[in-house]
């Protein structure tokens, strides 16, 4: 019974550390009240200092209330004047949908001619023009990116713990296997 009581005690304590041992300072670009971008200690960041032409590349090394420490250089948030970073937004959602739809659209009437119908297969023109047009619509929609973004306006960045209502855990280090 004794051993009961010891086991239960490690598990309460091991339960009672674990959040705390998990709780690390994020890095957000907010747009608004909307998080955009989370780094986390350890992530490559991309960015531009204001008055400077020069994109720097290293990664988040330590994170404080007004500044990050990026590699072994202390930058304030108020001196970043851009950051890069790969965004997608509603029209590369609809872009994707009007190529997968061409594709689909074209495949469906090929398979509708030759296995259901019994036909040779042959290409039927109101069939190719609406699948040419849609992907030459939904291409471009597609690939065009925002690859970065000018902080100021809407746009912050700031550190945020684990009380705050912009704080999400970090979950990419923990595994899951199967059971």
């Amino acid at each position: 019974m004794r051993r009961f009581y010891w086991l239960f005690l490690i598990c309460v304590l091991a339960g009672a550390a674990a959040p705390v041992c998990h709780a690390q300072k994020q890095l957000v670009l907010l747009k608004n009240q909307k998080v955009r971008l989370r780094l986390y200690p350890g992530d490559e960041i991309v960015y531009r200092l204001k008055g400077s032409r020069t994109v720097h590349t290293s990664y988040v090394n330590n994170l404080f209330d007004t500044a990050v420490m990026i590699h072994q250089e202390i930058v304030p948030y108020h001196k970043i004047d851009r950051i890069y970073f790969k965004q997608r937004n509603l029209l590369n959602l609809v872009g994707g949908f009007l190529v997968t739809g061409a594709v689909a659209y074209f495949v469906l009437d090929q398979v509708n001619e030759t296995v259901v119908q019994h036909n040779d297969a042959n290409i039927d023109k109101n069939v190719a023009r609406a699948s040419i047009i849609m992907t030459a619509v939904g291409l471009p929609m597609m690939l065009l990116h925002k690859k970065s973004q000018r902080i100021g306006g809407r746009y912050r960045v700031l550190t945020v713990d684990k009380g705050s209502a912009f704080y999400h855990p970090d979950i990419r280090g923990i595994q899951w296997t199967p059971n």
